[in-house]
């Protein structure tokens, strides 16, 4: 894996000094950096790894690309005339030159050069807080730099893979996300624990690719924090394709005399397994253990509690900031650099001492972070959703309703997109005030129908408004004509 020198400059007119100061050049750090200099600012942003972060080498980006041609050949095996056309095996190692190609090879010279052009000072080394509004920077020259923030520190250091605490888990080396995304060779027997996004997905990708996967998950349902049919769906699919999907067990040990040796795998159940390789995909943790949380009050490890501009609670003079997965409101890339763009907004008016709009969709407020969060799992069938599940809704005393339609059996276009299709919708209706307050989709190709989902939730667009959004025939989008005439139809009848 390689990185460039080529950007270890600038001390903001040769002074150490900065306007705004960025740990974590990530998609979120980027973006924050980029906004803070389109509002006149000048900005140092400091990354101890690759320019890119998780998501560029290890995350969204490797995972899509591995995802898309398992995906690919198993909607080709649904349309008659295209399944005689394709191959029994799938190439891994066309795969795995793709994804290498995707990640430019671990090179992050080219985002860094970009990062560069917007007049932004990337320093390469290991930067903690020092202090109210200082940055002491390890650099990766072997110098100890010293910065200073007049208006902002970002904190935009995402996360890390959580293991459990289990007997054995060290020895037996196991797949975080990040080898489950770089590996170019395929696992004969894999064991996926976690039934979240990332457990289903990579199940999804090593199956494709020619592994023998066991799927592990200690709750009753696959992603289970979505609509209990969204799981369904997506176990259904997973199993048809020869996924071994156990629920409600958990990995109590594992033993591996060597890493050239199999996994052996003893479940709470008494069950025992042999693998090659096991991954684990059960959580997360801040990377915030060595930033120097505690030179300005704060716990060290932990994830940081923001308000609504992402200004971390506890620290005096809002000048800290922390963003995308540190602040644990939406660990996903998107709502991150959605969270940058605010704090972007927030920093500049602060800095030319203007007022914060309040208002729950204004420029300064984070609010899609509780109420409009879309979500999409490339699995097979696709899985997304947006809002509220209505048994969130329903928690938070909102009085709704859920209209649900067959997408197979009531859209033609969806036929036309899949013979035999196979998925589900459901929209979550806010009765008192006619508007949507959560969307799920399962089926194939759904993903690309959330943000319509999306907008009509997070604009609040009234339900009699919808009925004027006329979707083309003959798509998988008319799901949007058949939920609005559910909704309508189920009114009637009561």
């Amino acid at each position: 894996m390689q990185n460039s020198e080529s950007q270890t400059l600038g001390e903001g007119s040769g002074t150490g000094i900065y306007d705004v100061i960025v740990l974590g050049a990530g998609p979120v750090g980027q973006n924050v950096a980029a906004r803070a200099h389109a509002a006149g600012l000048t900005v140092a942003v400091i990354e101890r790894e690759l320019v890119g972060g998780e998501c560029s080498y290890w995350g969204c980006v490797p995972s899509k690309a591995l995802l898309r041609p398992v995906l690919a050949i198993a909607d080709a095996r649904r349309i008659d005339g295209a399944r005689e056309a394709v191959s029994d095996q799938i190439d891994a190692k066309a795969v795995f030159s793709r994804r290498d190609r995707y990640v430019t090879d671990w090179d992050d010279s080219g985002q860094a050069e970009a990062v560069a052009a917007l007049d932004v000072d990337v320093i390469r080394g290991h930067g903690r807080l020092d202090g109210p509004r200082r940055v002491a920077v390890a650099t990766s020259d072997g110098q100890l730099r010293v910065l200073t923030a007049r208006r902002a520190v970002a904190v935009c250091t995402g996360s890390t893979a959580a293991l459990p605490d289990i007997p054995g888990v060290a020895e037996a080396k196991p797949w975080t996300n990040r080898k489950a995304t770089d590996s170019s060779e395929v696992p004969p027997r894999l064991a996926v624990v976690g039934g979240g996004g990332v457990g289903v997905e990579m199940a999804t990708a090593w199956r494709g690719l020619g592994s023998e996967v066991t799927l592990l998950v200690r709750t009753a349902a696959l992603l289970p924090k979505m609509e209990t049919f969204v799981g369904e769906h997506v176990h259904q699919g997973l199993s048809a394709s020869g996924v071994d999907v156990r629920t409600q067990v958990t990995v109590a040990e594992l033993r591996r005399n060597s890493p050239a040796e199999p996994v052996e795998v003893i479940l709470n159940d008494g069950d025992r397994l042999q693998v090659d390789e096991i991954l684990f995909a059960t959580g997360r943790t801040p990377n915030t253990a060595d930033i120097g949380l505690e030179t300005v009050g704060l716990v060290p490890g932990s994830w940081f509690d923001v308000d609504d501009t992402c200004t971390v609670r506890g620290v005096d003079g809002e000048w800290l900031y922390a963003l995308g997965d540190a602040n644990h409101r939406a660990l996903l890339t998107h709502q991150g650099k959605y969270q940058a763009r605010i704090v972007g907004n927030v920093i500049g008016a602060r800095a030319q001492g203007l007022p914060l709009d309040a208002s729950p969709w204004g420029p300064h407020r984070a609010t899609a972070d509780t109420l409009a969060v879309p979500q999409a799992f490339f699995t097979d069938p696709e899985a997304g959703s947006v809002g509220l599940t209505y048994a969130q809704a329903a928690r938070q005393g909102r009085r709704v309703k859920a209209v649900d339609v067959n997408v197979g059996q009531t859209v033609p276009g969806a036929n036309f997109y899949a013979d035999g299709y196979t998925g589900q919708a459901r929209l979550v209706v806010d009765l008192e005030r006619g508007i949507l307050v959560g969307a799920s989709f399962v089926g194939p190709c759904v993903a690309e129908m959330l943000h319509s989902a999306t907008i009509a939730v997070a604009g609040e667009v009234p339900i009699e408004r919808l009925w004027h959004a006329v979707p083309c025939f003959p798509t998988i989008s008319e799901v949007w004509l058949k939920l609005l005439e559910a909704h309508r139809d189920t009114d009637l009848s009561g």
